[in-house]
């Protein structure tokens, strides 16, 4: 798998893309050190760049508290593809779907992309928050890869699909909550530079 053509594949194509992902055996490890690890790097270096470097009115932060927030960017995004990639395969056979943990995390990771790459905007941080759209376009790939990864039946996909989002903000939300303090504290990272 070429990364850079399957990001470009799934941002662009997606409808002839998630069959040839649902042809492809799903391989845990490799998705996750060669897909998700890389493309998560790039909104949690852009944050760090953007927050504690180029900063703006209402963002001036300390390097220690931009890397901090780079390092819970990162840490959650990874964490989070397999959290989320269990919540998909323990509720699958709720929706008449497939339960396959490879599959979910198939539908997890590439359903990322669009948020991960957007995720360059953080070096601007006033244009940070485009990345929600790119965020809400990666919801429309989870869409239309259900029926192909979990072999879910179309009827059942906006249901299965909001139960997700719903489980998704929630763990998402405790991550951040985990995460941030013990990150923020390590790096001492509670300072701010001047508002």
């Amino acid at each position: 798998m070429n990364i850079v053509e399957r990001a470009k594949k799934i941002v662009m194509t997606p409808k002839t893309e998630w069959p040839v992902i649902s042809s492809e055996t799903p391989v845990i490890g490799e998705i996750m050190l060669n897909y998700v690890l890389p493309l998560a790097l790039i909104p949690a270096v852009a944050q760090v760049i953007g927050y504690g470097l180029v900063g703006g009115p209402l963002i001036a932060w300390s390097i220690s508290a931009a890397v901090a927030a780079g390092l819970v960017s990162f840490l959650t995004a990874v964490v989070g593809v397999f959290v989320t990639a269990y919540v998909v395969d323990f509720l699958a056979p709720n929706f008449g779907s497939q339960k396959d943990l490879g599959r979910a995390v198939q539908l997890v990771a590439y359903s990322n992309t669009p948020g991960w790459l957007a995720g360059i905007l953080n070096i601007i941080p006033a244009l940070g928050m485009l990345t929600l759209l790119a965020a809400l376009y990666g919801l429309y790939l989870v869409y239309l890869g259900m029926p192909h990864t979990m072999k879910t039946p179309q009827e059942k996909v906006v249901p299965y699909l909001l139960v997700t989002i719903l489980v998704v903000i929630v763990v998402y939300f405790i991550l951040g909550l985990i995460l941030s303090p013990i990150l923020f504290g390590i790096l001492g990272a509670s300072a701010f530079r001047g508002m």
